[in-house]
This record gives structure tokens, sequence and C-alpha cells, in this order.
């Protein structure tokens, strides 16, 4: 199987490294293009094999899987400027949530996926969501969750819940990430703790948080409860949690659900003409 991948920026690259480090796919077997040649290059540098092409219509004339891995308002021009090159057996995976499958279904003859990754999926953890498009190859199914199995966990999601879904698996290790930094900075300009220790310390937490959920050792509710001693130091520090953190997290879902439901907008204007 040949697989193509349009867009080499920071997804694209991660997808295509955790696929050829997971097993799921051989260097040999990809073919890529970016507009930027040199970021293409970049990766073929570390996987010799991979073989990278002058344009999209390349990819796509080679391929019989095609990952989709440019800005959301590059993909109708894109769609448009291929569109007779794609072949009823061939399946396109778009990575990105504004873009509906129905709309590109419309106009290609091949089977249509989105699959949403996460920056987790680079060490071969954490959830990829699926959705299939009315139209997708059940053989086409199958190979890509099969597929997937090697990097993630795949999860099989309605269209309803995409955006929460990619907030939370997609977007929530930037969120999360930027509340532990936040907890650090604090800690350091609180205490006589030096950064780096700070750093280390916290990311040995996150890491040991990481391997007893993994592991089925606690749940989310028991764990909080095993550490949180009534009366207890932990306890004080999560009332404050409780009254600081009520309404943020409500916050940040009206955001990025706002940003999402303004894409949509956008784009469906060029995909429903």
């Amino acid at each position: 199987m040949k697989v193509g991948v349009i867009g080499t920026g920071n997804m694209g690259t991660i997808l295509s490294e955790a696929l050829i480090d997971g097993n799921a796919i051989t260097p040999s077997e990809v073919i890529i293009v970016n507009r930027t040649k040199s970021k293409a290059e970049m990766l073929k540098h570390k996987y010799k094999e991979i073989v990278v092409a002058n344009n999209a219509r390349e990819v796509i004339n080679n391929s019989d899987l095609i990952f989709l891995c440019v800005k959301p308002n590059e993909y109708f021009t894109l769609i448009k400027d291929t569109e007779q090159y794609f072949r009823e057996d061939q399946c396109l995976v778009t990575i990105t949530s504004p873009i509906q499958i129905s709309w590109l279904e419309k106009l290609l003859p091949c089977s249509c996926v989105r699959i949403i990754p996460s920056i987790t999926n680079r060490a071969l953890a954490g959830v990829t969501l699926f959705t299939f498009g009315n139209s997708s190859d059940k053989k086409w199914q199958k190979q890509l969750l099969d597929m997937f199995t090697h990097i993630s966990v795949p999860i099989q999601i309605k269209e309803d819940i995409t955006r929460i879904s990619s907030d939370i698996v997609s977007c929530g290790p930037a969120f999360f990430s930027y509340i532990t930094r936040r907890f650090i900075d604090a800690a350091v300009s609180e205490t006589l703790i030096d950064k780096e220790t700070a750093t280390k310390l916290a990311e040995g937490m996150l890491i040991g948080l990481g391997e007893l959920l993994n592991k089925g050792y606690y749940s989310l509710p028991t764990l909080e409860e095993k550490v949180c001693v009534k009366g207890g130091i932990t306890g004080e520090g999560i009332k404050v949690l409780e009254k600081e953190l009520d309404g943020v997290f409500e916050k940040v879902l009206h955001a990025t659900h706002a940003k999402f439901n303004e894409e949509v907008a956008i784009l469906k204007k060029d995909f429903t003409v």
C-alpha cells in the first residue's frame, strides 16, 4: 500500500513519524509533499526511503491512502485543483475538525474519513478520533482502525461531538501543559525552588500520573481521594482550585467552539456553492 501525505507541517510530520516508528507503515510506502519543500526534505533526511513528490497531483496519482494535513482554509482550493486525479478505490483522510466529511464526499469519488490525531500519538500513546463518511468503504474502515492501533487507541465518534472530543484529545495536551507551566512558575516565584528542579519534578509527576491511569490502579476520582486526606494539606489546595477554577473550563470550551463555528461558517461558503 502506498501512503501519501500532503502537508508536512507540525501534525503531518508527527503523524508520519508515529506511523513509521509504530511499524504501521514503512518509509518505502510513503510519498510526501509540502509547499515549502525543505520541510519535506527534513522528513526524508530522517527516513531515507520516503519519496518527496513535486506536487500534490503526484502524491495522489501514486497513493492508495492519502492524508491531507494542510490548513483548513487551503482545503477547497487544493481539492478543486486535484479532484480529477482521485480514484474510487482510494481513501482520503482529513485530520482537521472544521472540514465536514460530507463536503469532501460531494466532490470526490473516493472513501472519505476524518481522523483527528493528538501529539501524544508521537509517543505511540493517547487517542485518535475517527469519523467515517457515508460512502467510506468497509475495507478502508477496518484497515485504518488496524493501522492506528499501532500508535493510539482509535475511538469512533459522531459528527456532532467532533469539537468537544478534539478539545479533549487534541487540544488537551496543550491546555494541561500550559497549566503545568503556570504551576511551575508559581512554585519558583513563591518558594526557594529553582525552575529546573521544579520542571523535573512536575514532568515526573505527570508521567507517573499517566502510568497510574494507564495501568488501571486508580480512576481520576479515586486518585484524588487517595491523595486528598481529609483535613490535610492537599485538601487546602483543592479548596483554592475549586473556588478559582469555577467556570474556567466552561469559558475555554466556549472559546474553542466559537472559533470552530466561525471557521465552519467561512469554509462552508466554498464547499456548498
